[in-house]
């Protein structure tokens, strides 16, 4: 009999649905039928004449609710092909039938289907299935958005195992949230878990990346409540409230801020509005945020002992869940676990720039770290699901991009060329990393060589009303009033809350920038940053932001030079001592804070700057603390503050940098 390129031999359509069927006509695949039942039997497609498609079968979880999922098999001249494969499972809230923005490459802008991606993955020996997440889409049950990914995905892998055509060995992918549900059922122990490729995502700890972050809340989780409220059954079957929907200027809702529940943007969809307000209001790092889905870090003990690759950018929210991720799981699982962090915004790896910065040829993905993004998976996969000597197993345990190095002209797009390279590690942070402090002084210097004897206070006034705008920075979802990447950090008319005359953000009065001098010899800076402050304020709680930036000098094609924004963080200051159990402030008391700020990788090359600036504010990023000390998405009023600094002597304010020393 003629057999395929698996080695299986071909099936005809009567003996692949005697298979699956059941005298009855049940499927025998453990209480699985078509979605929208007709009568009993499959529909299936063939998609090219090596992959068939069997659309929407109704996979039963713990509690009786169904997930409709779309599974690719292997085929030869349309028919089935007999056999166990290995499978590769993604899940995702974005409707599995719908093509995936991030099957890009640096030539093609249109992104490839799912149902090409699956073809690719089958022809090479896999089967794939695409699953909708609970509430979304063709699923049933009530969506609450990350909490029943972890669940969902353990009975999703669980079923895998009980199929005829699966051999035991299951393979995650997906971007963003589908890496948000393979993080989830990790966590849960998902059964048969063999390999996993994490894509931007996987809540290490969505307290601090992701939902909230140094205690305030990441507005992103309403632009994306917003969106993709639009898409909820509720509005989608009734034409009434998805006009009223459309008709809501998020802009002007901004302006409007603060909001209650029932009396916000996301009103009109009350399930997406509930879990919203239900993060936000969830200040304390309490059960709320230990669960399942969204706290891979109280569940690494029971993540699968698989291959696993977490993959983050500079310009992504994930890059500290990536880390973290890494840091732990490559220490207690017997998997190898590799980490890669590019310079792109969330999951835009087929291009060179982010923001109004390009770093080079080099910075794709495509090209550089594999000939495409579907090879370097499909290697990933070949290695540790079908045991291929392919050289995989040898490859780095870390590959990051150093940005920096470039010619600092605007080329032919408008954008600053800064350039970058890629380069190999053995593990992360890099381990000659010499952590240095650079240390803030009253003259607004940054410097390596002390912290300066002389007491000062510099302060400003921090007004609610007047945040300081975010422009760029590790942001996704905030369309239409946040984009990220790498910007000058001035205003101008494309990022929200900006006004003219659209001034520098360190001409602001309430923006403190410190800066080294003119460097004279290149500096790298590659890794976790972290900054020791001494602050105090006037009211009982505020904020105390802070960014780091690469300072070009003045140059010709831009006469005022360039202040790329590289990493920042933040503090909300009744965390200072304990995420759980928070504090006010007493007004006028000087007190330690430490802020973790998100890793990135620089070459700051001579002549360039390294600048500190600190403010209270980065709106509409984060939420804009009212500075009353009200509970947390409840404000009462809002209220200016007067916000303190204070340097040297006993209060020796410091950044610690992860300087990387010069190599052959």
């Amino acid at each position: 009999m003629e057999r395929d390129g698996t080695g299986h031999a071909p099936l005809t359509r009567r003996e692949f649905a005697s298979g699956l069927l059941g005298t009855a006509g049940l499927l025998a695949i453990a209480g699985v039928r078509p979605a929208h039942a007709g009568p009993p039997g499959i529909a299936s497609v063939a998609v090219g004449p090596d992959t068939l498609l069997m659309s929407n079968l109704m996979v039963p979880m713990r509690d009786g609710v169904q997930l409709a999922s779309d599974l690719y098999l292997p085929a030869h001249n349309g028919s089935p092909v007999s056999g166990r494969f290995p499978v590769i499972l993604e899940r995702t809230p974005y409707d599995k039938t719908a093509d995936s923005r991030s099957e890009r490459t640096p030539t093609v802008e249109q992104p490839k289907s799912r149902a090409e991606v699956a073809a690719f993955f089958v022809r090479h020996g896999y089967a794939v299935i695409y699953q909708d997440c609970r509430g979304r889409y063709r699923s049933q049950g009530a969506y609450v958005k990350y909490l029943s990914d972890g669940a969902d995905g353990y009975d999703t892998c669980a079923w895998i195992l009980r199929q005829p055509w699966s051999n035991g060995a299951i393979g995650t992918m997906g971007l963003s949230y589908a890496a948000h549900t393979q993080g989830a059922l990790g966590s849960a122990g998902a059964p048969g878990v063999k390999a996993m490729f994490l894509d931007s995502g996987g809540f290490s700890n969505a307290y601090q990346g992701g939902i909230r972050q140094g205690g305030a809340f990441e507005l992103k989780q309403v632009t994306w409540a917003f969106s993709e409220g639009l898409n909820s059954p509720q509005v989608k079957n009734d034409p009434a409230r998805a006009q009223a929907m459309r008709a809501i200027d998020l802009r002007d809702a901004f302006r409007r801020m603060p909001w209650h529940r029932g009396s916000s943007p996301l009103s009109l969809v009350p399930d997406y509005e509930a879990y919203v307000f239900d993060q936000w209001e969830h200040g304390n790092f309490d059960a709320y945020w230990k669960q399942l889905g969204i706290y891979a870090q109280g569940y690494y003990p029971q993540f699968p002992d698989a291959a696993m690759v977490h993959m983050s950018s500079w310009y992504d929210p994930y890059p500290r869940t990536a880390t973290d991720n890494y840091l732990a799981l490559s220490r207690l699982k017997r998997g190898p676990v590799r980490l890669i962090l590019g310079p792109w915004t969330h999951g835009d790896r087929q291009l060179t720039y982010a923001g109004s910065v390009d770093f080079g040829p080099a910075a794709t993905l495509d090209g550089n770290l594999a000939g495409d993004f579907l090879t370097l998976r499909l290697r990933w996969f070949d290695r540790w699901l079908k045991g291929a000597d392919n050289g995989v197993g040898g490859e780095p345990a870390v590959r990051l991009f150093v940005m920096g190095g470039g010619s600092g002209r605007k080329n032919s797009a408008g954008r600053l060329d800064h350039g970058g390279r890629w380069r190999a590690e053995k593990d992360w942070p890099l381990p000659d990393t010499r952590w240095t402090a650079y240390y803030l002084g009253a003259d607004r210097a940054l410097s390596p060589s002390g912290p300066p004897r002389r007491a000062a206070v510099l302060s400003y006034q921090y007004d609610p009303h007047n945040p300081v705008p975010t422009i760029g920075g590790c942001i996704t979802s905030g369309r239409p009033l946040m984009v990220g990447g790498a910007f000058d950090q001035r205003e101008a008319p494309e990022f929200f809350g900006c006004k003219a005359p659209y001034r520098a953000l360190a001409e602001r009065p309430d923006v403190l920038v410190f800066q080294s001098p003119p460097l004279a010899a290149e500096l790298e800076v590659t890794g976790p940053i972290k900054l020791r402050l001494w602050v105090s304020s006037d009211c009982p709680d505020t904020d105390f932001t802070a960014k780091l930036i690469d300072v070009y000098p003045p140059g010709v094609d831009y006469p005022e030079g360039f202040a790329m924004n590289l990493t920042d963080g933040l503090l909300r200051a009744r965390y200072r001592d304990s995420w759980e159990q928070p504090a006010m402030m007493t007004p006028g008391q000087v007190y330690p804070i430490v802020i973790e700020i998100f890793p990135t990788s620089n070459l700051f090359k001579r002549g360039h700057r390294i600048r500190l600036d600190i403010s209270s504010s980065n709106f509409p990023r984060f939420d804009a603390n009212p500075n009353t000390g009200d509970p947390e998405g409840r404000p009462s009023g809002q209220r200016i503050a007067r916000n303190s600094l204070h340097l040297g002597g006993v209060h020796p304010s410091q950044v610690i940098l992860p300087v990387i020393p010069a190599r052959a």
